[in-house]
């Protein structure tokens, strides 16, 4: 049975690719970006033409996971046109690259607000619809640096560590209710996130650290050579795990799924699970454990 799909950040990216993977596989996919009628107008035209074009089930929703009552609206929305929600995709975000000394503070709540509130404030709207028809699935696209960590990225892992505990708590709480909370974590991969970063602000703390202020430069460098090359990982491989979590039966979903160049994030995740359980025994919440912890898909590199 087809499935009506929210998708945040579906203007380009991994997005993108969610919302036409999940359309094609046949789902009823609401593909949802903020500023339509201005920056993101052409990303919405071309998916309204692709729709039209494959006659796919697919509407655009205007959404800032910024601004609580644009989700609501959003969210509200879907459960008018469509008479529920099954799946949520949280997938908007933005990557700060750079030292972290030189960004400022408004530049690191700019980041938690997106990365960490946004997921926040969307499975916070449409969950009261999931539980009342107990069922409905949240899959948290986060990141590899949920779990581990390069430097040039420290509020973009804080706000992926931040979305990580958000996505697995609910995971336990949830139990029992007919909903899932899972989590997708892409290593690096070619999207938007690398050219649209932002760089800190504050040039003269940037600048205070000499040969080092050119981390930035040198992080985009490397891996703007690894997605140029033969060996690039292939995005299509998120969006693909993505349809894969949202097509499995409800309860053998696992929790986290790792996708791509992996740094041994997969690994962590198995080391980690057992201590959780661990917790979770202690606190007299055995049920909660989950079944099937960590998944790995496409090419793994330590």
């Amino acid at each position: 049975m087809p499935s009506v799909v929210l998708v945040s950040g579906s203007s380009t990216g991994i997005g993108r690719l969610v919302v036409e993977t999940a359309a094609r596989a046949g789902h009823f996919v609401y593909a949802t970006m903020r500023d339509l009628s201005t920056r993101n107008a052409s990303a919405a035209d071309a998916l309204q033409e692709l729709a039209r074009k494959e006659n796919l089930s697919l509407r655009i929703l205007e959404m800032d996971v910024c601004d609580a009552a644009s989700v609501q609206r959003a969210v509200d929305q879907v459960q008018s046109d469509a008479g529920r929600i099954d799946v949520v995709v949280n997938n908007a975000g933005l990557m700060s690259i750079g030292l972290a000394e030189g960004f400022t503070e408004d530049q690191v709540q700019h980041q938690m607000d997106v990365n960490f509130m946004g997921p926040f404030r969307v499975s916070r709207a449409a969950l009261p619809i999931m539980r009342a028809q107990r069922s409905g699935l949240i899959i948290h696209v986060t990141s590899i640096v949920g779990r581990l960590l390069f430097p040039a990225c420290a509020f973009y892992c804080a706000s992926k560590f931040a979305h990580e505990a958000l996505a697995e708590v609910l995971h336990y709480e949830l139990k029992g209710l007919g909903v899932e909370s899972v989590i997708v974590e892409p290593g690096p991969y070619p999207s938007q996130l690398l050219p649209n970063s932002p760089a800190p602000a504050d040039s003269e703390r940037n600048a205070g650290y000499g040969d080092l202020s050119a981390l930035r430069e040198q992080f985009v460098a490397h891996f703007s050579q690894l997605f140029a090359s033969k060996d690039a990982p292939r995005t299509q491989d998120v969006a693909d795990a993505v349809l894969r979590l949202i097509d499995l039966p409800a309860g053998t979903r696992p929790m986290r799924t790792v996708c791509g160049l992996d740094f041994g994030a997969n690994g962590l995740n198995e080391s980690i699970a057992s201590v959780q359980a661990d917790v979770l025994r202690a606190l007299g919440m055995e049920p909660m454990i989950p079944g099937l912890v960590s998944n790995h898909v496409g090419k793994a590199s330590a």
